[in-house]
This record gives C-alpha cells, structure tokens and sequence, in this order.
C-alpha cells in the first residue's frame, strides 16, 4: 500500500487519493450503443450482445417459475440455513425503514402530509456468470419487497451453460422474486428500462455491475429510476496504536479480493503499525487463492499517517468510503464525528465480511467519494412520496397575503391571482363560510363578482397599479 504521511495542519486532498472509480469515456460510449440498440430492436438484440458478450444465450430469457421454486431443494442445507439466517436478519432490520403515510391538522382545519406509495415494478441487477452472489440478490429485493412493490424483476447473466447457479436462484425465491431473466451486461439495463417483446419496462432499476453496467444505468437514468452508479468497492480502516496488525490486513485483504479495481485504506496516528500491517498483508497474501487479485487492488491502496487521531479522523470524511471499521478503543466515543460513510463497523469485532452477508444494513452502499451525499440502498428507494395539501378558508384567509406578497416579488401575477379569487368569494359571503359549511362544490364554480372583471387592480399591491 502506497503511504501519504500528513504533517500537522495538513489535509489530504483528492490527488493524494488517486481514486479510480470514474467510468471511462470509452466504456460510457460503448455502453450508450449498446443501450440504443436494444431500445430499437428489443429481444434480438438483446440476444445478439448475450452471444457476443457471454458466449452463451437461454432460448427464453425468463427462468421458469417452477425452477426457481425448486432451487432451495439443490443446494447444500448448511447454506440453506445460512441463508434464511441472512433473510430474517435482513428483513428485521429493513422492516425498521418503511415509512408510512402521514397527517397534521392546524387549528384553521388546513390538512398537510405526505402520501406514501410503493413503486410498482423494480429490476434488480444480480452480477453472476462466472461467480454466484446469492447475498446481492436479498440485500436488493428484500427492501423492495418490504416497501410493498408488486413486481421485482431480477436479472443475471447465465453460466456457460445457459442456466442460473442454483445458490442465486434459491436466494430469489426465498427473497420472494417474482419473475428471473437470464440475462446480463448494459444489454439487461437497456431491456428492462424501455423493455422488449419478453421483457417488461420497470420503474426503477438497482444492484451492482460492472463498469458496462454502471454505464448503462447512467445512461437510462432519467427514463427510469435508479438506486446510484456504483463503482469498486472500499474498504477504509481507521485504527490507533493498540490496534492488531494482523487482523486488519485480513480486513484490507477481504475487500481487496472481491476486484483488481477495489481501493483499501488504512487511517492511523501511528506509523508503526502502518509498517506492520504492510508486513502482515505480505505474510497473507501468499496464502491467499485470489493472491494475483488481491495484490494488484493493494497495490494500490493507501495508507495515510496522521499526527493525531483528530486528523485521522478529517482523513476519513475525507475519502468518504463505501464501508469503515474502527479499530479503536471506546470506537463509539468518536462515531459523532464521522460524517461520511456508507456503512461503519464499530469496534474490533465488528468484521466487515459481516455486513456483506448476515448483520442486517445493506450491504449496497455507496462508493468512490459519493458517501459524502448519498446513503445504503434501503425501503426508501422504493417508495414514493405525494405532498398532501388541504385548506379550509379559515387557513386560505391567514396564508394569502403572505402567498400573494410573494408572488408579487416574483411577478408571477396569475399566482396572486388564484389566491386572490379565493379572498373575495370569501368576503362576498363571510357569514356562509363562518358558519362552517364546504364552500368548495358551489361558491368556487358561481359567477364571479363584478370586481373580478380587472384582477389586476382588485388582487395586487392592495388594488394599486
């Protein structure tokens, strides 16, 4: 891991990070392609990039449902078990995030609130092919599922054999999956945000991918939602002097091995345990299976040294990471001062393979620096939110002036307008409204008075040119 020692005052600035997250233009533009031709040619070009792309494509994209519900019965019991572990603690913790709809009433009788309603259709993006990730397919559906969407599309590229690891397919159907397309790549995103012949349009499209697949979601984002365009995965390790080298290099290396592309960060006040987990990732890595993976994401990783735990600290808002451990004593003394971070694990113990697969949090989360604005991927992302606004005349009375004094600083002169028409009909008929009776059905659709005939005058600057 590359060092960048700070000087007291000192910052750590986005050149001393290096990241290398970005999409690069040539991926953008390759992936823009491939999303245009799928919008016009639908199933057959679809078919054509799965060919190109995976060497491999299913004669129908969905997955039959009886082979989704058969799954469980396919894979070892042990993992079985565990998964159903993950799916209730999963499930708990995300139950706590579903917001529903809400009412306040003033003393006037006006109404506000806000109405909360599920999507209606969602995809999720599960990367397969050549690895299997059954714990993406609960982090992404069961929140979707919890927040009350009718349909959740999961997609996923085939094995070379044209069929779905039965470990992923178990995951969908405990998780609750309605419909499984055996389809990957940008083409996937494209299919699902315009759809094709067998291939539903979807309201929203979330999981992780590849840099293609990244590119193909910024590119669709607009015409349909999308949870973040997510980059490598992070690591960042903030710990002092006391900390064990040994058991942070096997936290670094954890992360290290999902990508070549994958960034670690070790933050400390102490020099010296910087130079020892440096040797202990040394003494791990030549026994590690992923060891060529692993070493090129360490490679260019960062250890930075601080003079104090403060700075340390400030380093850490900096880099912003998708996932933190505090390896500290009293770790929640400081979490505080932690502003930006996906997820962080507190305390030694708190091993961040742990919230990838069974804690509960999602383990979608934001990357690359964008921790610093946006948040996990949880119920919230598949709900949406109507203003609720209802007022009697009483609250119409104490509102307008403030309403119309401020359309008039705007020059919007047909917002004071509306207000205004509400006023006099009002004042034409005080003591009907007083008694408390709706006016809505029959005062607003009456002719209007004759003083309406110039609004002008009658509803700006208190009747003034």
């Amino acid at each position: 891991m590359r060092l960048v020692q700070l000087a007291r005052g000192e910052q750590l600035t986005d050149k001393d990070l290096k990241r290398c997250g970005a999409l690069a233009p040539e991926v953008v533009t390759f992936a823009q392609d491939i999303v245009n031709t799928v919008r016009e040619g639908g199933d057959k070009a679809v078919r054509d990039y799965c060919l190109k792309f995976d060497g491999v494509c299913p004669k129908q994209f969905r997955v039959p449902d009886e082979v989704i519900q058969d799954a469980p019965n396919k894979v070892d019991p042990k993992f079985l078990a565990a998964i159903k572990k993950a799916y209730k603690q999963i499930r708990d913790f995300h139950e706590r995030e579903r917001e529903d709809s809400w009412f306040t009433t003033t003393d006037d009788g006006t109404i506000l609130g806000v109405k909360m309603v599920p999507l209606a259709t969602v995809a999720v993006y599960v990367p397969g092919g050549r690895a299997q990730y059954p714990s993406t397919v609960l982090m992404d559906v069961i929140p979707a599922k919890v927040a009350g969407v009718k349909r959740v599309t999961m997609l996923t590229p085939p094995q070379k054999d044209s069929t779905i690891s039965s470990y992923t397919l178990a995951a969908a159907a405990i998780a609750g999956v309605d419909e499984v397309y055996a389809v990957g790549g940008a083409q996937a995103i494209a299919a699902v945000a315009y759809g094709t012949e067998s291939m539903p349009k979807v309201d929203k499209i979330v999981g992780p991918g590849n840099a293609f697949v990244a590119a193909a979601k910024r590119s669709v984002s607009g015409d349909v939602g999308i949870d973040m365009v997510a980059g490598p995965s992070e690591v960042c390790v903030l710990a002092d002097g006391a900390a064990d080298p040994t058991v942070i290099a096997a936290d670094l290396m954890a992360q290290a091995e999902h990508d070549p592309m994958a960034t670690c960060y070790l933050v400390t006040d102490s020099a010296e345990l910087a130079d020892s987990v440096n040797a202990e990732l040394e003494k791990l890595l030549v026994q590690s299976p992923r060891e060529e993976i692993t070493r090129k994401s360490l490679d260019h990783g960062v250890a930075v040294c601080t003079t104090d735990m403060d700075a340390a600290i400030d380093v850490v808002n900096v880099v912003a990471p998708e996932h933190l451990e505090l390896h500290l004593p009293e770790a929640f003394s400081i979490l505080g001062k932690i502003h930006n971070a996906g997820a962080i694990f507190v305390g030694p113990w708190s091993s961040e393979p742990l919230g990838d697969y069974v804690a509960g949090p999602n383990h979608t989360l934001p990357t690359g620096g964008t921790a610093l604005f946006s948040n996990p991927l949880g119920v919230y992302d598949f709900q949406k939110r109507s203003s609720i606004i209802s007022y009697t005349p009483e609250g119409l009375m104490k509102d307008a002036e403030a309403t119309q004094t401020m359309a008039q600083a705007e020059g919007l002169w047909a917002h004071a307008l509306s207000v205004g028409m509400r006023v006099k009909l009002i004042e034409k008929d005080e003591d009907h409204f007083k008694a408390g009776d709706d006016p809505t059905a029959d005062a607003l659709h009456t002719a209007w008075p004759e003083e309406l005939q110039e609004p002008k005058k009658s509803f700006l600057n208190g009747g003034q040119e």
